[in-house]
């Protein structure tokens, strides 16, 4: 899934208010660029690596699940560990840690360029989210803390705006690479980015910390990416195995330390996730919502690139640009729906947002069989980015004015993960809707899975509809 679509980013910069905000003109600046350009490292990656997958699957063997994998790996990483990294800047220093994050991505990316193998890619993009959920709420917190109150809401709209920009290149410079060079490229390309990233923050950034920052909650990180890992597996490997023992156990025993991570939060002096925010109808509702519109979306994402290229067979740079409609439509509406729905309320915008996106995947089913993009793909694709464009922007409000202002940080953080791991689960479910690699089973499981996207983005609109109002 595209992290340029990923809602409540903004407040994870303003959750770190009054920190540093006498940092001379230049300093800002180098900041800015730097933060902006390490985050666009995961946004490109996330987008780009899509288009790679087909690909890396054909060149590197095994099957769906293998393809799976390789979205997964990193997706687990991130959606498990983000909280914990907007934790970890807090407290041993947002500059030290945004370092440390873009060097392992860096690190990693090499290691997924180089990898022989398949299971050697599949750890390095293990290593890639580890390092996305270390550098992405690190670099929103220096922001947070270089900028004065003033600066801050123009700074983080830069922010926002290069990274709905990195989503819209990503796709189309991933399918160019893949095309043009390999698929190895899709990696490498980071390494130079890196660089400069660490170069201008170094340079820029004072250190800051958290004022409230507690013990790390290490035990919740670890609870929560063994449970997500093993019911990942157990979703994944379900479709060719059956529901034999092994998967029973390791999808059970998931949902145990699932169950066991939810403890702990209780227990713990500093959660990386407070459970009280859950008392609010209001903001488990919209997290509700959350989970159904970005499962809809991520799976859309992770199978419309086997539509393309496998069935319909375009060639991979052909296949990037022909998602540039989901970024446009994400990066010029989103600006203009929140101003929208400070006038007509969250709940209607939600609505009508989550009923365009459904009806996008209703007509990507219905057009399934279309080989060609402008009467098959590209009407589908325009409804979906002008509803995600509509409701990305009004989720995020609403999830904000959901929580007291000083909770703003953690409800921010709550949400991002949320809409992460909606995309992990609809990749690792994806195997129940396809029978196999070859183009006749994309094509029914691609068409099958759109009718159920449609179903889940309409159930998110009226979840949205009933409690955006609530308290």
């Amino acid at each position: 899934m595209s992290h340029g679509a990923n809602p409540c980013d903004r407040g994870l910069a303003f959750a770190a208010r009054g920190a540093v905000a006498d940092s001379p003109r230049r300093a800002r600046a180098l900041v800015l660029a730097g933060t902006v350009l390490g985050s666009s490292l995961a946004f490109i990656d996330s987008s780009a690596v899509n288009l790679a997958v087909p690909v890396i699957q054909q060149r590197l063997g095994g099957g769906f699940g293998a393809a799976q994998w390789i979205v997964n790996a990193y997706a687990l990483m991130l959606g498990a560990l983000v909280l914990a990294g907007g934790a970890a800047a807090d407290r041993y220093g947002r500059k030290r840690v945004f370092l440390a994050g873009v060097a392992l991505f860096a690190l990693a990316s090499a290691a997924c360029g180089l990898a022989p193998s398949l299971p050697v890619l599949i750890a390095a993009r293990a290593a890639q989210g580890i390092a996305a959920a270390i550098l992405t709420p690190s670099s929103l917190a220096l922001l947070g803390a270089t900028f004065d109150e003033k600066g801050r809401g123009q700074a983080v709209g830069v922010w926002a705006g290069a990274s709905g920009l990195m989503s819209a290149i990503g796709p189309v410079l991933g399918g160019w690479l893949v095309q043009a060079v390999s698929w190895r490229a899709v990696f490498a390309i980071n390494l130079p980015l890196a660089a400069i990233a660490v170069w201008l923050v170094a340079v820029g950034a004072k250190e800051s910390r958290g004022g409230r920052s507690g013990p790390m909650d290490w035990r919740g990180a670890a609870a929560a990416t063994a449970g997500l890992g093993l019911v990942t597996w157990a979703l994944t490997d379900a479709p060719k195995r059956g529901f034999d023992p092994a998967i029973l156990a390791g999808g059970g025993t998931g949902l145990l330390l699932l169950t066991a991570f939810l403890w702990i939060e209780a227990k713990a002096k500093s959660p990386m996730m407070p459970l009280g925010l859950f008392r609010s109808v209001r903001f488990s509702g919209l997290n509700g919502l959350t989970l159904l519109l970005y499962a809809a979306f991520g799976g859309a994402l992770f199978l419309l690139p086997f539509e393309l290229i496998r069935v319909h067979r375009y060639a991979p740079a052909v296949a990037g640009a022909a998602l540039l409609p989901l970024s446009v439509g994400l990066a010029v509406l989103s600006p203009v729906a929140g101003r929208l729905a400070s006038r007509v309320g969250a709940r209607v915008m939600l609505l009508v947002g989550c009923a365009m996106v459904g009806a996008g995947f209703a007509l990507l089913a219905w057009r399934a069989g279309d080989g060609s993009y402008w009467t098959g793909a590209f009407p589908g694709l325009t409804l979906l980015a002008l509803g995600m464009g509509l409701a990305v922007a009004p989720l995020t409000d609403a999830v904000l004015g959901a929580v007291p202002q000083e909770r703003e940080g953690a409800a921010s953080g709550i949400n991002n993960a949320v809409a992460r791991i909606a995309g992990l689960l609809a990749v690792a479910l994806a195997g129940f809707v396809l029978g196999g690699s070859d183009p006749q089973s994309i094509a029914a499981g691609y068409r099958a899975a759109m009718a159920i996207a449609a179903a889940g983005a309409l159930a998110a609109g009226v979840i949205g509809f009933v409690t955006a109002g609530r308290n």
